[in-house]
């Protein structure tokens, strides 16, 4: 069965995103600067169908994770930044264009039911109604004997910890402090998970943290 790996970027405060999250600033007042280590890595341009970038650290652990991906589970708000009926939504396509970076199948969970979105490069967008488990479920018969990336946000990445249902953490820890904005671990309850650390890689200008979930041993 597929891992189950939850992969953010946050803040040195604890934030995923900024205040103020807009259409326009979807990541929120100054959420886009936690992305800025991964915006200049060539493995993340590569994704995106850009050139250039610097082959460095950050670049490896990109490609690391893009290559041990089969699937990838993200929220309604994440995919769009939308919410309601998707005939309102202003972005009902996603953010990626025609090409999305992801070139795998991809499960967004949403109240409004949708026919599948097939994209170019191999990522088929499936909307998902049901519940967490649900959604994971088809993601691990999609992933094979890859990855489940868990890509976000922090609601999404929130219940899966709380249900018990990730394996492995991978926080990119910026060295950036936004004061405010949508917290990581904000509404896991009394019932914590207990982590292990098993790998930490310092760059000029982030830091990445992997956890295991040690099961069974909940704090």
């Amino acid at each position: 069965m597929a891992n189950v790996i939850l992969d953010i970027s946050t803040s040195l405060d604890g934030f995923v995103a900024g205040p103020d999250q807009t259409l326009d600033e979807p990541l929120g007042k100054g959420g886009e600067d936690l992305h800025e280590w991964a915006f200049a890595a060539a493995s993340w341009r590569e994704s995106h169908g850009r050139a250039g970038g610097e082959d460095n650290a950050d670049s490896k652990v990109i490609e690391e994770a893009l290559a041990g991906t089969g699937a990838v589970i993200m929220g309604r708000r994440m995919f769009s930044g939308g919410a309601g009926p998707w005939e309102d939504d202003a972005n009902a396509n996603g953010w990626w264009g025609d090409k999305p970076p992801f070139h795998v199948p991809a499960f967004v969970l949403t109240h409004h039911a949708r026919e599948p979105l097939n994209m170019q490069g191999g990522t088929t967008f499936t909307f998902v109604t049901d519940d967490i488990e649900a959604a994971l479920e088809q993601a691990q018969a999609a992933a094979g004997d890859k990855s489940v990336h868990l890509a976000g946000g922090a609601t999404i990445g929130q219940q899966y910890l709380d249900a018990g249902l990730v394996e492995e953490l991978q926080i990119h820890v910026a060295p950036v402090l936004l004061g405010d904005g949508v917290r990581l671990f904000d509404k896991l309850g009394d019932d914590r998970p207990e982590l292990e650390i098993t790998r930490v890689i310092a760059s000029p200008t982030v830091t990445h943290l992997r956890y295991r979930v040690l099961k069974g041993e909940r704090a």
